[in-house]
Formats: C-alpha cells, structure tokens, sequence
C-alpha cells in the first residue's frame, strides 16, 4: 500500500477498506491526514462555519443492570442513591435550559428492569405536551433494544412507538466499540454490536434520524477500531433515500478514572492529543457518507479540539449544560456558550447555532452563561 495513492483515493470520496485504513494510521504522517480530511470537510461543508448546540443531558434514570465496566454512574435497582426523574426535576430542568438558550433534551439513562414501553411512551407524551418546542434526543440503541426485550416488542415496534409519543432523533449512545469480543468485556450486559446497528437500520427506515460515536483507547485493537467505521458506513449506505440516517459522527477516548476497567484490570486513557486528531481525520476519510464529524471537547479539552477543526471535524457539539456520565469518569471540561463561540473564532472558525437537525438556528438574545454542575 502507499500513502499517496490512499489519500488521493480518498480525496476520490472511494471507500478505504479496515486494512487501508489502519496503515494510513499507522503510516500516513498526522499534516498528510489532517490536509486530507480538512479538504474532504471543505467540499462536504464549504461555508466556513463550525457548528454547536445549546441542549442539555438529562439522565431519566441511574439504575442500570448493564454493569459496564467503565461506567461509574449507574445504581444497582435498591441502591440508596438509586432514582427515577420526576415531572417535577424535568419542568425545574427545563426552565432552566430555556434561560441558557436551548431547545433540546438529551434524554438518556440506564437499563432499569421495571421500565418498559409504557414508562417512556407516558413521559414523552407529558413532556410534550407541557413544552411542545423541546426537542427529545432520547434513549440510543441499547436502551431501545433493553426496551423491546422488556415489552417483547421488536426493535421498529419501539421505536414506532416512541416517535409516536414524542421522539424526535436518536443519540449514538452506547456504540463503545462494535465488534462483541470488546463488548463481552466491557459491557455484556448491553446489546451486542450487531443489535446496535440493526437499531439504527429500523431508525432510519421509520425516518428518525440519528448519530453514531465511538468510545476508544481501552482494549480495543486497531482492526476493532476501523472494522467499527467501516460497519456505521454500510448501515448509513443502507438508509432509506428519505432518511438523513446518521447526521453526525462523534469518537472520544475512553475516561478512565474510578472504573472499573481501572481499578481490576489497570486499562488506562493513554490516547494522545495526536493519536485523537489522527482519529478524527480518519473518521473523515472512513466516512465519506457521514456528513458531520464532531470533535469531543468534553474528553480531550479545547485545544486539541481546535486542532481538530483543521483535521475534519465541522461540529463542536453542546455546552454541556448538565452532564453526569462521562464526567464521572474524570471529563474535566466545561464551556459556557460564550466560551464554546469564542474557542471557534480563535480556530479561524464562524461559529453557529445549529439544532439536532443541524439546522441554522438564531442565537437568542440572552443567554445565561453560568454552567450547571451536578
């Protein structure tokens, strides 16, 4: 193989295969990749303008029979600091969302044994009815197909379902890393990675869009890593003509502190700033048919972030304004809305609103800056 046959091929928008991939991260140097992908970007999203989102992460839900190993914020059922949100936490979260400007809930929780089909049919439908311009960016993969083993639903009843009650998109939650060797390991207790895909297969049929992400750097391999890229671009070739299907990519490393993986088996972030950027163009460059690539400023802090904005990323993502799992892992970063525009403008980047659409959307005139810490 060489390196300059590869990226023109991909600059071609062909696709590269696992082994083509994996030696262009081995080999390629890191200003050949960035070059490469900052160009892809450039005909994919020629206007200059780096993308982020005012929403806010709210958990429905700590108690998690999963039992992840990089996960230190689920509650086993009967745990005393076990909960369930109320109406009540939602509408106080919301109100507070609508003073930072947003418009949208990540909602998302653990795979809680006595909520089934009905729970999430009746929130949704009462979070809809009392505030109708919330977006719900709800569940992900693991959660539906916990949900359908629950109800004895199939996956497109679920979802059916729940965009009948009120769902709007789909997050790209609980992906980790696809292949089941990794995922036996590190989370056996959630779907296996073909359950995942086949999730989002029926999302996009029924229409709902979705994202997809990547957790690395724990004990993964490299032929993992790419072999994941190269199954969220069949599943996004396979999508309806109707269907926007995957609207985004995000990876991020693994954070470590106080997990499982840590503490039993010595599995450490030892991804570097380098190693990030490289993946972030080589998510590009995989990834010919996946229009948004996100950089994780929340894992890997605002500077190698920036960098990423010249190595293919076009999106910065969310504030943030409450977010509880991968912070309880060691995610140390925050930013305020001001502090995300200005962090773009200094990467040589028009910053600018969007919605989970990636729709334009006006900044409000006001906007409290103070984040919300959990």
């Amino acid at each position: 193989m060489n390196t300059k046959e590869l990226l023109e091929k991909a600059l071609r928008f062909d696709w590269l295969s696992i082994e083509e991939g994996i030696y262009l991260f081995e080999n390629a140097p890191l200003a050949e990749l960035m070059f490469t992908a900052n160009e892809l970007r450039i005909i994919q999203k020629p206007d200059g303008k780096v993308t982020w989102i005012i929403d806010r992460n709210v958990n429905t839900t700590n108690v998690c029979i999963a039992n992840c190993k990089f996960c230190n914020f689920y509650r086993i059922p009967g745990h005393a600091e076990a909960y369930t949100t109320t109406m009540d936490e939602y509408r106080v979260k919301i109100e507070e969302l609508r003073r930072f400007g947003g418009d949208q809930m990540l909602l998302q929780g653990g795979h809680h044994p006595d909520l089934g089909i009905e729970f999430y049919e009746n929130l949704f439908r009462e979070l809809k009815q009392e505030f109708p311009d919330i977006k719900l960016h709800a569940l992900g993969p693991p959660e539906i197909a916990h949900i359908a083993k629950l109800s004895s639903l199939s996956h497109t009843e679920v979802l059916q379902r729940l965009k009948n009650a009120g769902l709007d998109s789909l997050p790209g939650a609980g992906a980790e890393i696809l292949n089941d060797r990794v995922r036996r390991m590190i989370s056996k207790g959630k779907c296996s990675g073909k359950e995942w895909l086949d999730v989002m297969r029926a999302a996009h049929q029924l229409n709902i869009t979705s994202s997809a992400t990547m957790m690395f750097g724990h004990i993964e391999t490299l032929e993992e890593r790419f072999e994941h890229l190269a199954w969220i671009r069949q599943v996004q070739s396979e999508k309806p003509d109707s269907s926007k299907g995957f609207l985004a990519f995000i990876p991020w490393p693994f954070m470590d502190d106080g997990t499982l993986l840590r503490r039993v088996k010595n599995i450490r972030n030892n991804v570097t700033s380098e190693e990030y950027i490289r993946m972030i163009a080589l998510s590009r460059i995989m990834l010919p048919n996946v229009i948004n690539i996100q950089a994780s400023w929340l894992t890997v802090g605002e500077k190698t972030a920036q960098l990423c904005l010249h190595a293919g990323a076009n999106d910065f993502g969310s504030i943030m304004i409450e977010e509880n799992v991968v912070s309880a892992a060691g995610a140390p970063h925050r930013f305020t809305a001001d502090g995300i525009q200005r962090a773009i403008e200094e990467a040589g980047f028009e910053p600018q609103l969007r919605t989970q659409q990636y729709e334009f959307r006006d900044l409000p005139s006001t906007i409290e800056q103070q984040v919300i810490n959990y």
